[in-house]
């Protein structure tokens, strides 16, 4: 949190100037890091910093705005410099400003990084490394899990899942993220002491307790369609790569998937049936260079190159450690693919207890599912 009430003004102040986005804010702050002093640069010398990136039509109600607001802007600007200090002091949140030593690397490399973040929870998630996971919000079951597993995955090898705490895959990836040590964050389109979408609430706790949710939304703002764009530029700016679990053909999705390959993360999805309207987003991603991922591996053999031999040696230990009904399962799989029902059977399980051990297999990166609900062993 900025170390004072006058700093956390001005940083607010130049977040929340009318005429002045997060790009115009950057080459300001390229020019000047105080943001303080901004306000008391002279107005030409505004216009200078700013002729490249406004238009100008805008321009000079830009420079008004940062060198001459109104007062009864001011009066509301202070307003909400108390209600965010005042946030800032509860357990576990925090502001985090442009400035802040540990602001995200990578998201101050995007093109327009957000000036002020609130944040509530483990701040430190956000400059660690992370992979974006996304889909549609009517996702189908198989979607839903394909979600889970992956994200359960990513995390189990140390990433921070970062997705939008929206209904279907993202809170799927969310689930995912938290059950792992590399745990989950949040970037959501309204102001973060809103809960939204309601059904998420139980989530949206956990992960402040759990994980990091992130808003660059002042206090009280509700959700609104446009801000969901601009929350997926950050979601791809924490991002090393961006996952698309599912995504019909306009899905909010693929704006992600497009900020990600602008702002040079990789882009990745995940193939589904030629039938199936919710993988029609992923295969236009994949017709356009997306990466096709199969696995969790796969996704790791993009965003750590290199690393997939210790993801082997990890399997091995894994397998090694497995004990009782679970080692009873893998050992009744063999080598030959089989159906759950075939492998209940085979162990004598209850086909209920038989899915949830294959769960755990699954992702523990022993076995992997096949088309048609089939399970193969895999290779140590």
């Amino acid at each position: 949190m900025p170390g004072s009430q006058r700093d956390a003004a001005a940083w607010l102040r130049l977040a929340e100037t009318p005429h002045v986005g997060p790009v115009a804010a950057k080459a300001l702050l390229d020019q000047q890091a105080d943001p303080a002093a901004i306000f008391s640069t002279a107005p030409e010398t505004l216009a200078e910093w700013l002729a490249d990136v406004l238009p100008a039509c805008h321009l000079d109600a830009a420079v008004n705005a940062l060198h001459n607001p109104r007062p009864d802007w001011l009066d509301q600007l202070a307003r909400m410099t108390d209600e965010a200090l005042a946030w800032a002091r509860q357990p576990g949140c925090s502001l985090m400003v442009a400035g802040d030593a540990d602001y995200p690397p990578l998201l101050k490399e995007i093109a327009d990084p957000p000036v002020l973040l609130y944040i509530e929870g483990d701040r430190s998630l956000l400059g660690r490394p992370a992979v974006g996971v996304v889909g549609a919000r009517n996702a189908s079951a198989q979607g839903v899990a394909h979600a889970e597993q992956f994200a359960r995955g990513i995390s189990e090898a140390g990433l921070v899942v970062v997705s939008g705490l929206a209904l279907g895959i993202d809170a799927a990836a969310h689930r995912g993220g938290l059950a792992g040590q590399g745990s989950t964050v949040a970037v959501i389109g309204a102001g973060i002491d809103l809960a939204y979408p309601r059904r998420n609430l139980d989530l949206m706790q956990r992960i402040a307790e759990q994980g990091c949710i992130v808003s660059e939304y002042p206090l009280g703002t509700p959700p609104r369609p446009d801000h969901f764009p601009k929350r997926n530029r950050i979601l791809s700016g924490l991002s090393r790569g961006v996952l698309v679990v599912e995504a019909a053909e306009k899905s909010g999705s693929l704006i992600t998937a497009k900020l990600a390959a602008e702002q040079g993360r990789d882009v990745m999805a995940i193939p589904g049936s030629i039938h199936s309207p919710l993988a029609h987003g992923c295969h236009e991603l994949l017709r356009k260079g997306a990466i096709l991922v199969e696995s969790v591996a796969h996704v790791l053999d993009v965003v750590q190159p290199g690393m997939h031999g210790c993801a082997e040696s990890s399997r091995a230990q894994r397998s090694a450690a497995v004990h009782g009904q679970l080692a009873e399962l893998l050992v009744a799989l063999g080598h030959d693919p089989a159906p759950a029902e075939a492998l209940a059977q085979r162990a004598g399980l209850p086909l209920p207890d038989t899915q949830g051990h294959l769960l755990a297999l699954e992702l523990a990166g022993l076995i992997e599912r096949l088309p048609g609900g089939i399970y193969q062993r895999l290779q140590n």
